[in-house]
């Protein structure tokens, strides 16, 4: 099976591929205003930090409840009230002027991350109903890509945007690719078999957490999974442009071309790594992805030499993403796959935070080369690990 095929054979995937396209070059336009827009507003490397952060935390806090709903709630009207809120959210970030102000615009992200965390949680929980095996692995890697390419051209597009008209204009066609999204997703039509479940909403928060604590290798893969968040570069990419690419090319450009490199790396990787993956080789991969992590953290002092080692980077990223994600998935029960799914980007989020908060702690203590070389090793310490835990898989 190819992914044109995946596309024919299953209408739904092809719908649904779209919705992700617009709504996700949506949420990587607004990236590069709200981070120009913190450089702008003279904020410390901890504050970028901080609001980086803040786009990971929420799929932290909200986990549990999430999951539990996604078992529970029919998932069209669900999902767009989730579209609805990020489209009000992005709406509002028109309303922040100062620097004063940031502390209102960590609550919208917080909000309009919220939505985007369950609508992420009920897409590929819906995904996982509708197929298994092979064909969902390939799904989520055209997820994945999706995402890697709106990610480039939204981060590309955005950054020649505001540089050009500021970040205002941003925030206003986001809004409109926003609405856009809504729009499309309320026209397809599809059906799933609806959840049996009639327990009550704690109730089910219980069960999933003791389906997860019971089962090893559904543990042992969330953990696994995490590993990816080591790759949350946004932080370290905006200190770089503010600190030391500033002097070369404008602090808008500098993030935006940064993030769509290595989204393009991210796009084209699987075309040509996915189909030699297995899970005996995994570990290979995860080694390959730390190697190239810390050759990037020795080009890092030359911007157009970095972006080329950032390729380097991004290559295998979406691979390991969206193969550990179908391993859980196809190894979980499908009554849980809702809450263990939720858990599981909880799991992957907080590894994110960490990586995010660590990068700006140790920013004001050690250079920024260094800090991508502990990045680097900690993919090297996973590799490790995955040939650990090899046989539970």
């Amino acid at each position: 099976m190819n992914y044109r095929k995946l596309f024919r054979e299953h209408k739904i995937i092809r719908d649904l591929s779209l919705v992700q396209f617009i709504a996700y070059f949506g949420a990587w336009f607004s990236n590069v205003a709200i981070y120009t827009m913190l450089v702008d507003f003279g904020s410390t490397e901890m504050a970028i930090s901080v609001v980086t952060a803040m786009h990971f935390i929420p799929a932290i806090l909200i986990a549990p409840l999430s999951g539990a709903i996604i078992d529970r709630v029919k998932i069209k009207p669900l999902m767009i009230f989730l579209l609805s809120t990020e489209l009000l959210m992005t709406i509002l970030f028109l309303t922040i002027d100062n620097k004063e102000q940031i502390s209102f615009l960590m609550i919208l992200i917080f909000i309009r991350m919220s939505a985007a965390s369950m609508f992420f949680s009920t897409e590929m929980s819906l995904l996982a109903k509708l197929l298994n095996g092979k064909p969902l692995q390939m799904a989520n890697e055209i997820h994945s890509i999706i995402w890697s390419f709106t990610y480039a051209v939204g981060m590309a597009v955005s950054g020649f945007v505001v540089n050009s008209f500021g970040h205002k204009t941003a925030f206003i066609i986001d809004a409109i690719i926003f609405a856009v999204a809504l729009i499309v997703f309320i026209r397809i039509d599809f059906v799933v078999k609806a959840s049996q479940t009639t327990d009550k909403i704690f109730q089910l928060i219980k069960d999933g957490f003791i389906y997860i604590k019971n089962n090893k290798l559904i543990l042992q893969l969330i953990f696994l999974h995490s590993s990816v968040g080591l790759t949350s570069f946004d932080a370290l990419i905006t200190i770089l442009a503010k600190n030391e690419y500033k002097y070369i090319i404008s602090v808008p450009l500098a993030i935006g071309l940064s993030n769509a490199v290595r989204a393009v790396a991210l796009m084209f990787g699987p075309m040509f790594i996915s189909k030699y993956v297995t899970k005996e080789n995994l570990h290979y991969l995860l080694a390959f992805q730390g190697l190239a992590i810390i050759l990037w953290s020795l080009t890092q002092s030359n911007f157009y030499i970095s972006l080329i080692s950032l390729f380097i980077v991004g290559l295998s990223t979406t691979t390991l993403w969206s193969f550990t994600y179908a391993l859980l998935q196809n190894n979980c029960d499908e009554k849980y796959i809702g809450r263990v799914i939720s858990y599981n980007d909880m799991f992957f989020m907080l590894a994110c935070v960490v990586t995010t908060l660590f990068i700006g702690l140790m920013a004001s203590l050690i250079s920024t080369d260094i800090i991508t070389i502990l990045l680097g090793i900690g993919f090297l310490a996973f590799a490790f690990y995955y040939t650990r835990i090899l046989k539970w898989i």
